[in-house]
């Protein structure tokens, strides 16, 4: 279990100051993970577009939203997360009938049937499992990802158009342009809420195209944030993910960002400037580059995690977003 004095030692944030996070997948519970140690007004917004593993079998076969994502961040918001990680991600035998599923997934199916909604029943779960901060899908909608991908073939590159987020990375190719099916999808109400009311707004870290452009994607959200008075902060990867940012470097990232909400001010942008941990031969570090450093405010600063040093650190790239956003608070944008 973990030792809650550890809390003490961390920067706290101001008790009204409201933080939203937009991302999905493991990028968006490491930062949490981070961010409930030093504040407790916390709203994530994840994507709803797994199509994979439990969570894709139980889209598929019952009609509800994909709840890996949700799951994952419930349990990192929770106080005792070593345990409540080790309940909710439980798995089943695949020689029962609910083979190849966890109890968190199913639990969350369980309470959006009992209660009449996805939304209703996170927050139950939510209630029950007494989190502290808040979880809420971008869309209430069933959504799928479309890319264009380009690829070589017999020596030439062509692009394909490739249906789904879990054969998108598996083309291992160029990815030119990703949207969302159906392209007229409207925002949940909640996650729209949330963003008008934020203080700070992070994007990311996570998969940038399959976990933080979708959430982008969905009518409503851009618009929410051109309204929003919050600092928008984009945090960038530490490292880049073969067949979605092969080579990217830091600008690289925030373009893609930038383009997909060409009306929204990116106030600030986290990168981690580390690059020489024992494991680095074998990893592709995204960079930071003089072209960034032109455009954007750029906040930079060791963020790895030592044990995986591909990923960031939740305490480090916490400390570094607060950081940015005190500092970006005592100037004018």
């Amino acid at each position: 279990m973990e030792d809650h004095n550890q809390f003490d030692k961390y920067p706290k944030m101001d008790h009204d100051t409201k933080i939203v996070v937009i991302g999905g997948g493991h990028g968006l519970s490491t930062i949490l993970r981070g961010l409930k140690r030093i504040s407790e007004n916390i709203t994530a917004v994840v994507t709803v577009s797994d199509d994979g593993g439990s969570s894709g079998a139980l889209r598929r076969d019952l009609g509800v939203l994909p709840p890996g994502d949700i799951r994952n961040c419930l349990a990192a918001l929770s106080d005792d997360e070593e345990f409540l990680s080790q309940v909710l991600q439980y798995r089943f035998s695949s020689e029962t009938s609910v083979g190849g599923h966890n109890l968190g997934n199913l639990l969350l199916t369980a309470l959006a049937n009992i209660t009449g909604s996805f939304e209703l029943g996170i927050q139950e779960l939510t209630r029950i499992l007494a989190i502290h901060g808040k979880v809420t899908p971008s869309t209430l909608e069933d959504v799928n990802l479309v890319a264009d991908v380009e690829i070589e073939n017999n020596g030439k590159k062509e692009c394909i158009r490739v249906f789904g987020e879990s054969n998108i990375t598996e083309k291992n190719g160029t990815i030119c342009n990703l949207e969302i099916e159906p392209k007229n999808v409207i925002a949940n109400p909640e996650a729209i809420k949330a963003i008008l009311a934020a203080d700070l707004i992070a994007l990311g870290p996570g998969s940038l195209y399959t976990s933080v452009l979708p959430n982008l994607r969905v009518n409503g959200i851009a618009q929410a944030l051109k309204a929003s008075h919050g600092k928008i902060i984009y945090v960038c990867n530490v490292s880049t993910q073969p067949g979605e940012t092969t080579n990217f470097t830091c600008y690289d990232h925030v373009k893609v960002i930038h383009n997909a909400i060409p009306d929204v001010v990116i106030d600030g942008v986290v990168c981690n400037n580390y690059h020489e941990a024992a494991e680095s031969k074998n990893i592709s570090w995204v960079k930071i580059e003089e072209s960034i450093l032109r455009e954007y405010r750029v906040f930079q600063d060791d963020l790895i995690d030592k044990a995986y040093p591909w990923r960031h650190d939740s305490n480090k790239v916490a400390e570094a977003l607060l950081k940015a956003y005190k500092e970006l608070g005592s100037t004018e944008n």
